[in-house]
């Protein structure tokens, strides 16, 4: 069924510009995809007698995207520890051992999407755990909802609980089953998944590297450079390495499909290989700050000359926030700690095209553009009392959007949309 949406629109250019209508509407056809989007007063006579869901003037944007998200993490947020390894340890591993239990996964699954979706999340990049099972439940529980979803069973073969181990053989051969049940599977892919050096011997990055290598499409997803106390054990792990950065590279593992949590304590030398090779990292703020690791330079990693791409993303559990709002707004406070003061506008727009370009979902969302499909949040502005109170001294789209990320979380969300169909729809008293 057609379905009109109608509200302020708004939308990133790839040159960083706002598409942006105070009376907008965005049309979704059958299959959920923009027939059309523009000025209310220009609407198509073909589409004025469709259903219409008219949300006044709150934001009609493009969905929010997490690129680096943890499922079976899903209810770990604010689990306290000394550091990165530490809360691994002690809750990590014990709360991701449960995923063996393909019931748990399942229930688990569909609980994780409905809160991504109360936040205005429609698209992810997400870690199972080492589990087969646990990535069938979260790809079977997004294919349900036409979902854009990137994820893979996590690859661990030391250094962890039993429960949370495979070996190289193994974790290869549930990884191809994965990707040739799931791969293009509806709007679904697959990524090659270490979870980072520490965990995997020297024979299972060459397994992973070789996956990424043989399966075409697929992504591949991983931690790097997050503490300081990590760092150091990778470099006791692998001394002939040259860093962090060169365990991956020696195995193949990176590239423009390519994806590292973190990156906060990269040398030049990294950075350089990093950008040469096209690889993405994914500011993780609210992680970093919590677990104590360390605070990413976005100017660092955009040095001119060799510019790594970025992405944004909120790492729960390490995270402390489901939202993408919240995350935002860390990502601001950390940045200005880094003497780099983001804008709102260039924030939304890496958390909505930038970081679907990084995840090779540009021609399907991101954007309120044609063909693409309607995944949508909209944000409304005058949530609560304090955020309508701020809104008295706005006076320009960068104000609204600013106070937003600062401010807002899932209470600013109205509703959500993906392919077209709502998934979430705010609860008022």
């Amino acid at each position: 069924m057609t379905l009109v949406i109608k509200g302020q629109t708004l939308s990133f250019a790839p040159d960083g510009s706002v598409v942006h209508e105070t009376r907008g509407a965005v049309v979704a056809g059958d299959d959920g995809s923009i027939l059309w989007c523009g000025p209310q007063p220009l609407l198509p006579q073909a589409f004025r007698q469709a259903e219409t869901d008219d949300h006044g003037s709150m934001l009609v944007l493009p969905g929010l995207i997490d690129a680096h998200i943890h499922f079976p993490q899903y209810r770990m947020l604010a689990a306290p520890a000394k550091d990165l390894l530490d809360w691994l340890s002690r809750f990590t591993f014990p709360e991701e051992s449960r995923y063996a239990d393909a019931r748990h996964a399942d229930a688990a699954a569909q609980l994780f999407l409905n809160r991504l979706f109360s936040h205005g999340t429609t698209a992810a990049l997400a870690f199972c755990s080492v589990h087969k099972a646990c990535a069938h439940s979260l790809f079977a529980a997004a294919e349900k909802h036409g979902m854009a979803l990137v994820t893979g069973k996590t690859m661990m073969d030391r250094n962890a609980i039993p429960a949370v181990q495979d070996d190289p053989e193994s974790a290869a051969r549930d990884s191809e089953d994965l990707y040739r049940t799931w791969h293009g599977k509806g709007r679904l892919r697959y990524a090659v998944t270490p979870r980072f050096a520490i965990t995997s011997t020297d024979a299972q990055l060459r397994v992973a590297g070789e996956l990424l290598a043989t399966l075409p499409g697929a992504l591949m997803q991983t931690h790097l450079s997050e503490s300081p106390g990590e760092i150091e054990l990778v470099r006791q792990l692998f001394p002939w390495a040259k860093d962090y950065t060169d365990v991956y590279d020696r195995f193949g593992l990176l590239g423009r499909r390519s994806l590292f949590a973190h990156g906060i304590h990269l040398s030049e030398r990294e950075c350089e290989r990093l950008s040469e090779s096209g690889s993405t990292v994914v500011h993780c703020p609210t992680s970093n700050t919590f677990l104590g690791s360390g605070l990413m330079s976005m100017p660092h990693l955009s040095k001119p000359g060799r510019p790594v791409g970025i992405g944004i993303a909120t790492d729960v559990g390490g995270g402390t926030s489901y939202s993408m709002l919240a995350t935002m707004g860390e990502a601001y406070k950390v940045q200005m700690l880094a003497g780099y003061k983001p804008s709102a506008v260039e924030l939304f727009s890496l958390a909505t095209r930038g970081n679907a370009d990084r995840l090779g979902m540009g021609d399907d969302t991101g954007a309120l553009d044609l063909g693409k499909f309607a995944d949508l949040v909209v944000l409304d502005p005058m949530a609560t009392p304090v955020l309508a109170s701020r809104q008295e001294v706005s006076t320009s789209l960068e104000d609204v959007l600013f106070s937003l990320m600062m401010l807002g979380d899932d209470r600013a969300v109205a509703a959500t949309y993906v392919r077209g169909r709502r998934v979430h729809k705010r609860v008022t008293a």
